[in-house]
């Protein structure tokens, strides 16, 4: 948990800026090799304290939800996936809920995919993710500030899962990564 507000910022700075060193140098890198000298970072919206949500906690999926589904892939694919639940908290006033998944055999984290209404236009048309793991008290941190956009926005090298329709919020998440020819007010 962080109660320091300075702590934070510094946190989400460097996680970013160490990410940018990866995208620069890693072999693993969805940016291609012949960019990646001019390569200057990714395009982040400033910190927003106020866009983490802390002490969540993950609600189980209502009797008949059906836990096992297919989530479309950005290759015409599809990927199985498990809802394991949904958190709940607010933008502003109005209530906002956001499943999340398990992708693959039993990671132990929440993969927990979005679109809102910078998608397509400050962000990436097909969504951006949170990878959320559980707090030692069992609750989870919802840090909007750290989604990211899936490698297939840097690569079509990559297969992403396309977010579901029930993970679309209506408001405008201005955190996180974005497109980096857009001009954020």
């Amino acid at each position: 948990m962080h109660h320091d507000p300075a702590a934070y910022e510094w946190h989400v700075a460097h996680e970013r800026a160490a990410k940018d060193v990866y995208f620069r140098t890693s072999p693993h890198s969805p940016i291609p090799l012949s960019e990646r000298p001019s390569f200057e970072g990714l395009a982040y919206y400033a910190i927003e304290p106020g866009l983490r949500f802390e002490g969540l906690r993950l609600i189980p999926l209502s009797a008949g939800e059906e836990a096992t589904i297919e989530i479309a892939t950005s290759d015409g694919g599809t990927r199985l996936a498990r809802r394991l639940g949904s958190l709940e908290f607010a933008l502003g006033q109005a209530p906002r809920r956001l499943v999340a998944y398990e992708l693959g055999a039993g990671v132990g984290s929440l993969f927990v995919p979005f679109l809102d209404a910078t998608s397509g236009s400050e962000t990436y048309g097909a969504g951006r993710y949170l990878d959320i793991e559980p707090e030692a008290d069992g609750t989870y941190v919802l840090d909007l500030n750290l989604a990211y956009q899936p490698l297939c926005a840097y690569s079509p090298n990559f297969s992403c899962p396309l977010t579901p329709a029930e993970n679309r919020l209506p408001d405008p998440i201005e955190a996180g990564e974005r497109l980096a020819a857009v001009a954020v007010h």
